[in-house]
């Protein structure tokens, strides 16, 4: 793995300024959320490294706004961001060096603006005042509001000029599959928190009541409830197919392991049943070592297939 050092270079952010944001979202991503961190530095391209380091950062900084907080400090706190971040997308100038680093990455990458707008916007109304789903297409609502837009300030940054349709499609498809796995792997801290991150429709389907999942009750509805909803998630886990021929292929190693990584949970889920509602679900320690073992063999195979660079 190459030094930081050596991966801002190969990203060409030379300026001793912005190599001192970027170092400073590193650090800041990597306290954070350490997983996507690591992988994100063993499997990526180096090139690509700092501006995905970026949009992680930045995701993450709408994330906690819109999450902390009582709903009239979330709305303030988000009007606040949301004209931080439009003046540095503009003038490429902020006083807080994460908001100079994305603001960066998304001119250098040509990343479009609607996709942060849609994501500020989603944080405001979609996050900011969640109160679950009363249908699957309040669902389908939030994941077009929020979800999606959320991955693509992120995973944009691969493409130079932005998504295209197509690829921009294939992410909606992996944000679908990645928030059902998500909300059920964490259903029993959600309910802890006074989140309800399924349907109610489902739940009436069944004839579950909130006090069931939150009491964990072992009946036969409530499995029935959690079957329905694990076949829903495997199905959509199924639909992502062939997002790796939509990924840059200095990023498939990393899609490649997160795939992976979500089916082994989605896996864990299914098995602890009734047993979800009183611990989250997580991956475990064995399956993600294996994972990035296997995925970091498989670049370097590739990286030794690839033909050498010829210079006049």
């Amino acid at each position: 793995m190459p030094s930081w050092r050596t991966t801002l270079t190969a990203a060409g952010v030379t300026g001793p300024r912005l190599r001192e944001d970027f170092t400073y979202v590193a650090r800041r991503v990597l306290r954070r959320e350490p997983a996507p961190y690591v992988t994100l530095r063993l499997l990526a391209a180096p090139p690509l490294v700092p501006w995905l380091t970026a949009g992680v950062g930045f995701m993450n900084l709408v994330d906690d706004v819109a999450e902390t907080g009582t709903p009239q400090e979330r709305s303030a706190g988000l009007a606040a961001l949301t004209g931080q971040v439009e003046a540095a997308l503009k003038t490429g100038d902020s006083p807080d060096p994460l908001l100079r680093a994305y603001a960066h990455a998304v001119a250098t990458r040509g990343l479009p603006g609607h996709w942060v707008s849609r994501f500020l916007e989603g944080a405001a109304t979609a996050e900011a005042g969640f109160d679950g789903f009363d249908t699957e297409e309040d669902f389908q609502t939030y994941l077009d509001a929020y979800a999606w837009p959320g991955v693509l300030v992120f995973t944009g940054l691969q493409y130079q000029g932005g998504p295209d349709e197509e690829q921009a499609a294939g992410w909606r498809r992996f944000v679908d599959a990645a928030q059902r796995v998500d909300f059920l792997a964490d259903l029993a801290g959600d309910l802890a928190d006074g989140r309800l991150c399924l349907p109610r429709a489902r739940l009436a389907e069944h004839s579950v009541t909130r006090a069931d999942l939150e009491q964990a009750r072992d009946t036969a509805a409530v499995r029935a409830l959690l079957a329905d909803e694990t076949r829903r998630a495997r199905s959509a886990l199924d639909a992502t197919e062939g997002i790796l021929d939509l990924v840059e292929p200095g990023l498939r190693p990393v899609i490649a392991a997160m795939t992976e990584l979500m089916g082994h949970q989605l896996t864990a889920v299914e098995r602890a049943g009734v047993r979800a509602l009183r611990k989250d679900v997580g991956y475990g320690l064995a399956a993600p070592v294996r994972t990035l073992l296997r995925a970091r063999a498989g670049r370097r195979g590739e990286a030794r297939r690839r033909p050498p660079i010829r210079r006049s």
